[in-house]
């Protein structure tokens, strides 16, 4: 207040409550009808909406963004859960695979496993639960077609707020 008094300048700046609630604090100075200043008019307005709706867009934008990554990225990338189920599949695996997306996500990821390294998957798995950094490891993975795919995998644990890992997304690339 004493640095709008001091400059005549109005002050605008948004601030956060302890409860999380969202405003716009202005700071102008007063002038009388004489055009004397005489104090000044401190104004709050509720802007928790726009900033709720700003940080939606954020995220939003932040999720197209990674959406068009995965698209067109010429990897295979893909998401298990913890069961084995595939919860997502890019182009990119699509086009090494032979699967479509939605035959995909009807799929376990034991179906791209030869039967002989399901044991490995399975200590993978294991790896990372523990957080265990895994670097790129060759590999093979079965097609759609039944061919065998000589791969590289690069595999991370997802988790949640809570730090519990709740999928493994894979980078697959043939070599």
């Amino acid at each position: 207040m004493r640095t709008v008094l001091n400059t005549l300048i109005a002050k605008e700046v948004e601030v956060q409550t302890t409860d999380d609630k969202w405003y716009t604090l202005r700071i102008q100075p007063y002038r009388t009808l004489d055009n004397v200043i005489e104090g000044a008019v401190i104004s709050f307005v509720d802007i928790n909406e726009m900033v709720h709706t700003r940080e939606a867009l954020r995220l939003a934008n932040e999720q197209l963004r990674m959406a068009v990554v995965l698209r067109d990225a010429s990897d295979a990338i893909t998401v298990q859960d913890l069961e084995g189920r595939t919860l997502a599949w890019n182009p990119g695996a699509e086009r090494l695979y032979g699967w479509s997306e939605a035959e995909a996500l009807l799929m376990h990821v034991q179906a791209r496993i030869p039967p002989t390294l399901q044991a490995t998957a399975l200590q993978t798995l294991s790896e990372l639960s523990q957080a265990k950094i895994l670097q790129p490891y060759p590999t093979q993975r079965l097609c759609k077609n039944g061919d065998l795919l000589e791969i590289s995998i690069t595999s991370t644990a997802l988790r949640n707020p809570a730090g519990l890992m709740y999928a493994i997304a894979t980078t697959e690339r043939a070599f």
